[in-house]
Parts: C-alpha cells; sequence; structure tokens
C-alpha cells in the first residue's frame, strides 16, 4: 500500500479515536455532575418488625402495618423528620443479618433485650413483658402450682424455653410441655382439651383471647412465670442512630406520647407493661 494512503489513514484513525475518548468522557462528566448535584433531603428509617405478634406488629383487615411498636416507630420518626418505612421480616431468623446488612435500620418488633445483649446496640428497655398462663374458664387450675404434672402448650421456639432450662424447679413442676406452630393451634387444643394450659407473652395472649377467641372460654391466672425486657436493637456499634432514637423516645415518655398511645392497646394489658425511663 501507498505509504502516503498509510500515513493519513493512520492520523485519520488516531483523531476518531481521540474525539471518541473525548466524547467518552464527556458523557462520564456529565452523569457524574448530575449525580453530585443531586439532594435527598428524604431520610427513610427502615424499621424491621414481625408481622404475625400482635398487639406490638401486625397487618390489619385493609393490609395496613399497625401495632404498638409501629405507633411508637412512626411518631419518633415525625419528630426527627424521618420517613417511616415498616418492613416485615419474613424469615425471623435472619433478622440480623438484615440488620447488619443494611436491608434494615433497627429492629423494633417485641425485640426481648435479654440473653441478647452483647448481639446488638441497644435503646434501653420500654416494656417489660410477662409469661402469662391460660386456662379454661372453668379449670381447676388456679396458680402456678396447680400446673404439676398438666399437659402445657407454647409457641415453637417461644423464649419460655429457656426459662425452662434455666430454673430446674420450674422444670421439674411442669409436666409435659409441647410446642405447637403458634398461638391459634394452642388455644384451639386448650379449647377442645388437648392440653391444659397455654403459657404466652402477656400482650400476644390477651390480643388472641380477645380478639380471635371468646374472651368468657378462658381466664388469665394472676401467677406470671418469667419477665423479659422488650428494646429496640440496632447494629452492634451504631450508637449515633440509636442515640437520637432514644431521645425522641425518652421525650414521648416525658410528654406522655408513650401513654397515651399504649391507650389504644389497653384491652390487651399494654398500658401494665410500660417502664417509664
Amino acid at each position: 500500500m501507498n505509504k502516503k494512503i498509510v500515513f493519513i489513514l493512520t492520523v485519520v484513525l488516531a483523531v476518531s479515536l481521540t474525539m471518541a475518548c473525548v466524547s467518552a468522557e464527556g458523557i462520564f462528566d456529565f452523569f457524574s455532575s448530575a449525580d453530585a448535584n443531586t439532594v435527598n433531603n428524604e431520610t427513610n428509617l427502615i424499621v424491621g418488625f414481625n408481622s404475625k405478634f400482635p398487639p406490638f406488629g401486625y397487618q390489619d383487615d385493609d393490609g395496613n402495618y399497625v401495632g404498638f411498636d409501629l405507633a411508637l416507630a412512626k411518631e419518633v420518626c415525625d419528630r426527627n423528620n424521618w420517613t417511616f418505612v415498616p418492613q416485615p421480616i419474613i424469615d425471623w431468623n435472619t433478622k440480623q443479618l438484615e440488620l447488619d446488612g443494611g436491608e434494615i435500620d433497627c429492629i423494633w418488633s417485641e425485640f426481648t433485650i435479654n440473653g441478647r445483649e452483647n448481639d446488638y446496640t441497644w435503646t434501653e428497655p420500654y416494656f417489660n413483658n410477662t409469661k402469662i398462663i391460660i386456662v379454661k374458664s372453668d379449670s381447676s387450675i388456679s396458680s402456678l402450682s396447680d400446673l404439676e404434672g398438666k399437659t402445657i402448650e407454647i409457641q415453637q421456639g417461644s423464649s419460655f424455653l429457656n426459662t425452662i432450662k434455666n430454673n430446674q424447679t420450674l422444670k421439674d413442676l411442669l409436666g409435659k410441655v409441647n410446642e405447637v406452630d403458634g398461638y391459634d393451634t394452642a388455644l384451639m387444643d386448650l379449647e377442645s382439651g388437648v392440653c391444659d394450659a397455654v403459657i404466652c407473652d402477656s400482650g400476644l395472649g390477651y390480643y388472641k383471647i380477645t380478639e380471635r377467641f371468646n374472651n368468657e372460654n378462658f381466664k388469665v391466672l394472676d401467677d406470671t412465670i418469667s419477665h423479659e425486657e422488650y428494646g429496640v436493637a440496632f447494629k452492634k456499634g451504631n450508637t449515633d442512630l440509636r442515640d437520637q432514637v432514644q431521645k425522641t423516645l425518652d421525650e414521648m415518655f416525658e410528654d406522655g406520647t408513650v401513654d397515651e398511645i399504649a391507650q389504644n392497646y389497653s384491652q390487651y394489658k399494654i398500658p401494665e407493661g410500660l417502664i417509664h425511663p
């Protein structure tokens, strides 16, 4: 090929490549500049929760996520100009992975501090949960001691299992303790005589016998078995967000807002469980 032609083609190719690079650089600069100038003034608080644990967090008949915990979280968001984003945790076993991975900002869902103190960064406890004993209204069982040799049902994975494990006296007292797939099942078994008593969390227990079953068929014993403290859990080390939420919660307790919200769930004994700062 003629050397002159080769030279001209080489020059043309070099110029074309240079222009392409400049154009590409300009395009990337444009997008980078656009991103740099985009300001998001909206801050979300993504609250992870168990959507099947009324009255703390659940889905109402209209499909809305409601409950005592969610009402507290929403009020905290409103006071901080945050957008409240309730995020159901589908598999409760993945809650810490979702928190550590940034999929949620906190776990606010009747979440027990006891035994998990070092796993998360916690707020101060705001609710004292008790394990209540539910029996049939015509049952001869009237106290904890009457459970000796009886058949008890609890929800599968209940923290009550740890209570039994750490309390030999209670373990020796109780008869057969069966795990079932939910408290609806347990209460139906109680109603039909399959078991003698159901042990569950106070708020959930009162909700179930009030909303799902006939109150007249059951009674709650005066004796309680154990106490657990609920708190809001954040990723280990996330003290900044925890401190802001704690500060707002303290203000809400001080001005009576927490008590006011709790009164909306008084039929489930939520006001009685509040832990004031």
